[in-house]
């Protein structure tokens, strides 16, 4: 029986039994018993399917990417530590040193500096594309050492709308899968999988937590990219892993498991960036009430972009629910419903004028968080996006008087009310 969005929300992921608790259970433990070295061996050999470290896999993690998998229509999952370690897994995963990724150029700070600076001194190369490119130029970055394609559905701040399906055409066109982070439209509101995206990434540390309480990231598996098809070019899924018997992903466990199996088994291995069983509790409560969450923030943040779009001091205004915003049009291809509770906009009088407004909100908190609960507020020039040149946030669509303000659930006439007040200080 197949179940609405919604409903997957509140009870995906996991039924209890008989007797069994209702709400999914925290397993703080780091290590599991079993009666014999064989019956352990055969796990670590992946001939059966269970726990033996939390640093690999914990049952309470596991429910709750199940949550998300299901969510966002996938075949496999996994959480992880952050965000951050998300998308340098996704990534790391089918990439190494020599080789070659695509990624848009208005991908959020973090993950632009994660990509640019440390996976370059690893050896992975990265060519950044405007999102807004022709498909001759997106074409015109790709190499024969090319692994992957990286963007984001709705960027962090620039607020730019990804055309997934042509950035999809154009990773499938050369045998390449796209990576695709999914973390401010949640798939409540955009699921990538359906426009061809093959891999998403999520910051669960954001609206799926929704209160600011646990970092955590999540990857989920389309289960669809035939990894054998371009067996040259994924030899780390295609060929035998001589750490595990010489298994080979692609072939052991097929297009649906083979991606996060090795995730799992190779890099949370070695790396060990695993979410805290109490994190993944308390994010899997934020997801129950994700869907409607997210109808508060996109009410919100139209009602503020609409507040300042008409305001004298406010010299533009992102959001693409926006009529007339640049990405109003792939908004309603792909975000019909609502995209998220981001606004960003530029205050007159430049860098200043921002920090003075800034300086003068009461309600809205300036926090280097984004995507819960509370309204809070940023600078990204100033903050997240600050090891960035002049050069290099023009390209990421960051401009040094540009503010992000990210919509809570409070009354929106009093977050209107708070921004007003503190233009009048201007």
């Amino acid at each position: 029986m197949s179940f609405d969005r919604d409903t997957i929300c509140v009870q995906g992921g996991y039924t209890p039994g008989n007797g069994e608790p209702r709400q999914i259970p925290i397993i703080q433990s780091t290590t599991f018993k079993y009666a014999t070295s064989e019956d352990m061996g055969k796990l670590f050999d992946l001939e059966a399917s269970g726990y033996f470290y939390t640093r690999l896999q914990n049952p309470t993690n596991d429910y709750v990417a199940a949550k998300i998998c299901q969510l966002e229509g996938g075949t496999a999952a996994m959480l992880t530590s952050s965000g951050q370690a998300a998308n340098f897994y996704a990534i790391f995963n089918i990439a190494n040193c020599g080789d070659h990724v695509v990624a848009s150029s208005t991908i959020y700070g973090g993950t632009f500096n994660l990509f640019h600076v440390t996976m370059r001194k690893m050896g992975i190369e990265f060519t950044f594309v405007n999102p807004d490119c022709t498909p001759e130029e997106l074409e015109a970055a790709f190499r024969p050492n090319t692994k992957a394609v990286f963007g984001e559905t709705i960027a962090n701040p620039a607020l730019t709308v990804l055309d997934i399906e042509k950035f999809a055409k154009a990773a499938h066109s050369h045998g390449v899968p796209l990576v695709i982070d999914n973390t401010f439209a949640t798939p409540v509101n955009c699921r990538p999988f359906e426009w061809g995206a093959d891999i998403v990434t999520h910051s669960t540390t954001k609206y799926m937590d929704g209160h600011g309480a646990g970092v955590g990231g999540c990857i989920v598996d389309s289960g669809k990219f035939d990894w054998m098809a371009h067996a040259d070019k994924f030899p780390g899924l295609t060929t035998p892993d001589d750490s595990y018997h010489g298994i080979t992903y692609a072939e052991k466990f097929g297009k649906e498991g083979a991606f996060i199996t090795k995730c799992t088994a190779q890099l949370m291995r070695d790396f060990g960036s695993i979410q805290a069983p109490q994190n993944a509790f308390i994010l899997n409560l934020g997801l129950e009430s994700l869907h409607v969450r997210m109808k508060r923030h996109c009410e919100n943040g139209l009602a503020v972009a609409q507040f300042l779009a008409n305001h004298p001091k406010i010299s533009y205004v992102n959001y693409c629910g926006l009529p007339g915003d640049k990405y109003y049009e792939l908004a309603q291809k792909y975000l019909p419903n609502g995209s998220c509770g981001v606004v960003s906009f530029g205050v007159k009088g430049g860098r200043k004028a921002a920090e003075t407004f800034m300086k003068h909100l009461k309600l809205a908190a300036i926090e280097t968080h984004v995507a819960d609960a509370r309204t809070c507020c940023l600078h990204p020039a100033s903050a997240t996006h600050r090891q960035m040149n002049d050069e290099e946030l023009a390209a990421a669509g960051v401009a040094p008087d540009l503010v992000r303000l990210s919509c809570g659930l409070e009354a929106a006439s009093d977050l209107i009310a708070d921004l007003s007040q503190a233009l009048d200080q201007i």
